[in-house]
């Protein structure tokens, strides 16, 4: 697993700046074949999932061959959604922070469009859209795109299964030919494959196929939450499974950091390996895990190679790691000497899509689980201290405690009084007083709301697809495109399930826009319809 270190290709002092801020040590097997490909100005149809570091793969390039001197737009990136372009735009810019003269906006619809017509006429050099919002400044005559360089479709598969292929075709043809094209794609059918070739020069095919490891027999777990999440619910399950040692994996150095700090102000015994590390740090942090002084080592991949340590109980992938390769390893940590192991992975978002791609390459079943509340913490912490009593009574040697206990005997108090204000005693001075209530998992309340529909004016006969409407949907009004219910179209209209929280803002966002060409109304669908 040797892979290439950012400093191993040649990249500006300020990139390489901004890449060891955001906490990165090496190259993702993607970015180490794309990001050299791209520099020398190869057209690439890459082949990678989200979460693998794509976005470095294509924005590192994007900012070295940007032009600071000249304030017009010189790439291109396409994405199909908003939070994407949302997301991609903010990693740029996080790219090219000490570019102190390079300008990234995200355009997508929803947000006004004065407002981005204004950010445009400043000077952009770097776009990232959604296709429709991107035509619809071009049919303005706001986006000029004739000195454009580069040109990148970023989930090129979802786009074609939102509609938006007809979309992508008028976007290239208003491109220079002059430039160099990129797509990156999850999948690679032949459907891509054909229209990629046709807009691009000799293109390159990558494609990151992962090796062959050895799984070992971990049980092997997930979770679903949301980012804000994870360090509360990585603390419910210490307590719950009071693991002898345990393993917290992250993606980067920072977050290694981040964790080691906020575990420690919680009262747990921890400490953080990462790649800045001298040696000498890193055998002294290594010496106290190996005897127990701390008991949660966290740790990026990189840190981690190399440990040689049989003891430990639980892994915890609290980032999910860039390839399926990283995962085997990690939790290779674990199970061993014979030993039994248990591996438990945070998912936030569209890392439930790594997690089936990690299934599919390592060809075994990650189950989901409840997130644990706090009566689990609390039935669990009472369950091991009636085990420690039982064991103190079945040992003896309590003279001294039963001489204290019969003084409060002889004061009218039951045994059974004294017993339950020692137990309330010890669980006020414990560690679930450390823990902090989350609404969604301590109150079950339910995300999902009852169900409305809406009526749209156009259907088949138009050439609309279920596909365009998802898209339109999802680009105009930003709703999370699993709240999206049925579609159901017919020939002249066609009606769309969607959350009652949701209703106002759909009507609003994609009343009177475009879907395919055709200007819509949208309404609340009568009962009888």
């Amino acid at each position: 697993m040797n892979k290439l270190g950012f400093e191993d290709i040649n990249l500006s002092e300020e990139i390489l700046k901004a890449v060891y801020d955001m906490g990165f040590e090496e190259m993702s097997p993607i970015q180490s074949k794309a990001i050299p490909k791209i520099l020398e100005g190869v057209d690439i149809i890459g082949q990678a999932q989200t979460g693998t570091g794509k976005t470095a793969a294509f924005g590192i390039p994007i900012i070295e061959k940007t032009d600071e001197e000249d304030r017009c737009l010189q790439s291109l990136v396409l994405c199909p959604t908003r939070e994407l372009s949302i997301q991609v735009a903010e990693e740029i810019r996080r790219l090219a922070k000490y570019k102190k003269n390079i300008f990234v906006l995200p355009i997508y619809g929803g947000q006004p469009i004065e407002r981005q017509i204004k950010a445009l006429k400043k000077g952009i050099q770097i776009v990232v859209g959604t296709p429709g919002r991107i035509i619809d400044h071009i049919r303005r005559k706001t986006l000029k795109l004739g000195n454009i360089k580069m040109l990148i479709l970023d989930e090129a598969d979802e786009m074609f299964d939102m509609g938006f292929r007809d979309d992508i075709e008028l976007i290239i043809n208003q491109v220079p030919e002059e430039r160099q094209t990129i797509f990156f794609s999850a999948t690679m059918p032949k459907e891509i494959v054909d229209f990629a070739t046709r807009y691009q020069n000799n293109p390159e095919i990558i494609r990151v196929v992962p090796k062959e490891l050895t799984v070992p027999r971990v049980e092997q777990y997930f979770f679903e939450l949301k980012e804000h999440m994870k360090t509360e619910i990585l603390s419910r399950l210490i307590d719950i499974y009071n693991p002898r040692l345990s393993i917290v994996f992250c993606n980067t150095k920072k977050k290694v950091d981040e964790l080691t700090i906020e575990l420690q102000g919680r009262g747990y015994f921890v400490d953080g390996l990462h790649g800045d590390l001298k040696q000498a740090q890193r055998d002294k942090v290594m010496q106290k895990f190996r005897t127990g002084n701390i008991d949660v080592l966290v740790a990026t991949d990189v840190a981690a190679r190399g440990l040689d340590i049989d003891d430990v109980d639980i892994v915890f992938n609290y980032d999910i790691p860039q390839d399926e390769e990283y995962y085997v390893h990690r939790i290779g940590r674990t199970a061993r000497a014979g030993r039994k192991g248990i591996a438990f992975s945070f998912v936030v978002g569209k890392d439930k899509h790594r997690i089936k791609v990690i299934e599919r390459y390592t060809k075994t079943k990650i189950a989901r689980r409840d997130l644990p509340t706090l009566k689990d913490v609390e039935e669990r912490q009472i369950h091991l201290l009636l085990e420690k009593i039982k064991e103190e009574v079945d040992k003896g040697q309590l003279d001294k405690y039963e001489r204290m206990v019969n003084e409060i005997l002889e004061q009218d108090y039951t045994s059974f009084d004294i017993a339950a204000a020692l137990l309330k005693l010890y669980f006020k001075g414990n560690k679930l007083g450390e823990h902090r209530e989350l609404d969604a998992v301590d109150y079950s309340k339910k995300s999902v709301t009852d169900l409305a529909r809406i009526y749209i004016n156009v259907g088949r006969k138009k050439g609309v697809s279920p596909r365009h409407i998802l898209g339109a949907l999802l680009n105009e009004t930003g709703i999370p495109k699993k709240s999206v219910g049925e579609i159901d179209m017919y020939d002249k209209f066609t009606f769309v399930d969607i959350p009652e929280d949701y209703i106002g803002k759909v009507i609003k966002g994609l009343n009177n826009k475009r879907i395919k060409g055709i200007k819509v109304k949208v309404e609340l669908a009568n009962i009888r319809d």
